[in-house]
């Protein structure tokens, strides 16, 4: 027997990013770095964004506060005129935070030279003029203002005045923002975590352990579009030397897709002793649970084949699915066509099934139509035809490399995104 484990399926690739647009840095003129610096990070709490060598040898340093985005780089004025140095002035460079008199405790309490307290200040809608300022403490005026905010000056080691302020509306934003951010990063992370949860479990649905069957070497492997899917294949030791194979095909996509083929495998495989001599019983039962324990607009297709590994006999009810592929060894394709119809739309149901006899070098082959239903860039279907001669080409190669095979010249057919999930059972009968 040979099988093959399945593929590990590259990640997905990243999205192109966006244009994105964003301010470098903003120079503040100082005269001493390293003064500098400990002002900024000894005093302030910011960080260090950079600090490195031009090519002409100047040293480039810029720091950032802990919480935002924007970058100062620290430029060492190179005039020696005091009256020219760019130091010692106002840079127009205004701090927000969200309670300057909290933050003009703190920094005041570390050195910081404050030129005022914090105070009020108000601009009016109609005349867009200031109303005056008052400390912070009375806020004045009984007309709706475009904002009112508290404000103070600071200036650093050079004579840097800088603005700190804190507006009542730009707060109330911030501190939405904040929480919409931290409630959508926990929303991802626990999705995150609870798909990967969900890939690992759906995993070990899969296959684990291959029955070992004399007169058959087969291979199998599921591909999903994305981390969970709604495919299904599997392998069923029946006893008394019979072998089953299953591939399904649920409706949907996703976590939704899943968790109905989860219960299409529980089903099948807690009533597979039944098949052995009831396969049709077998099918009525999981088509009756199914129904029963999924929405109403719920189904999937179904093929699922019984191999008695002594006579080289196959018993099949293809359930409103794909037709398999029977190549025989003189050059003859079969199609093995539907049966009955549909699992889990009726809740009284019927199958029939068929029987095939296999030939030593016969290929029986199972998809789905993630398969023959990829398509290319110019809107081409992978096609059945493709998948013959695919399957022909390769045909004296073990199951597990043309199970390969097939997956591969998918791929390379649709390089782009894969929509669906692309599973795959191949076997030969052995000489």
């Amino acid at each position: 027997m040979a099988a093959s484990p399945p593929p590990n399926e590259p990640p997905a690739p990243a999205p192109p990013p966006r244009n994105f647009l964003g301010i470098r840095a903003v120079n503040v003129f100082v005269r001493d770095l390293d003064r500098s610096l400990h002002f900024y990070i000894e005093q302030l709490g910011f960080q260090v964004a950079f600090d490195t060598r031009r090519q002409n040898g100047d040293r480039w340093v810029a720091v950032a506060p802990p919480d935002g985005t924007a970058v100062l780089g620290l430029i060492v004025g190179r005039t020696d005129d005091h009256e020219q140095q760019p130091t010692g002035r106002p840079t127009g460079i205004t701090f927000v935070t969200e309670d300057v008199v909290a933050k003009w405790e703190e920094w005041r309490k570390r050195g910081v030279q404050f030129l005022v307290t914090p105070r009020l200040r108000r601009i009016r809608y109609a005349s867009g003029r200031s109303e005056g300022s008052a400390p912070a403490e009375t806020p004045s005026g009984d007309r709706p203002p475009v904002w009112g905010g508290t404000f103070a000056r600071f200036r650093d080691p050079d004579g840097n005045i800088f603005a700190l302020v804190s507006f009542d509306e730009l707060n109330r934003q911030v501190e939405a923002q904040r929480r919409l951010v931290a409630e959508k990063f926990e929303a991802e992370r626990r999705a995150a975590q609870e798909v990967e949860i969900a890939k690992q479990v759906q995993a070990r649905l899969f296959p684990q352990n291959l029955p070992a069957i004399a007169t058959l070497d087969y291979a199998g492997v599921c591909i999903q579009a994305r981390q969970v899917g709604g495919d299904y294949y599997d392998f069923l030791d029946l006893g008394r030397s019979r072998f089953g194979l299953v591939i399904a095909d649920i409706s949907g996509k996703g976590i939704a897709a899943a968790l109905l083929m989860a219960n299409l495998q529980a089903n099948l495989r807690s009533q597979c002793a039944i098949a052995l001599d009831e396969p049709e019983r077998l099918l009525r039962s999981v088509n009756r649970l199914f129904h029963e324990n999924t929405a109403q607009s719920a189904y999937a297709t179904m093929f699922f084949a019984e191999y008695d590994d002594a006579e080289r006999r196959l018993r099949y009810a293809n359930c409103g699915h794909l037709p398999a592929l029977v190549l025989r060894a003189g050059g003859a394709v079969e199609r093995l066509e539907s049966t009955c119809t549909v699992l889990g739309l009726f809740s009284e149901w019927d199958c029939a099934m068929a029987d095939r006899e296999f030939a030593p070098g016969d290929l029986f082959v199972l998809y789905t139509d993630g398969v023959t239903e990829s398509f290319n860039a110019a809107g081409e279907e992978f096609g059945e035809e493709r998948l013959l001669a695919l399957l022909e080409h390769h045909r004296t190669a073990p199951p597990c490399e043309l199970v390969a095979s097939v997956v591969d010249q998918v791929r390379r057919f649709n390089p782009q995104e894969q929509h669906d999930d692309i599973t795959l059972i191949v076997a030969r009968c052995r000489e």
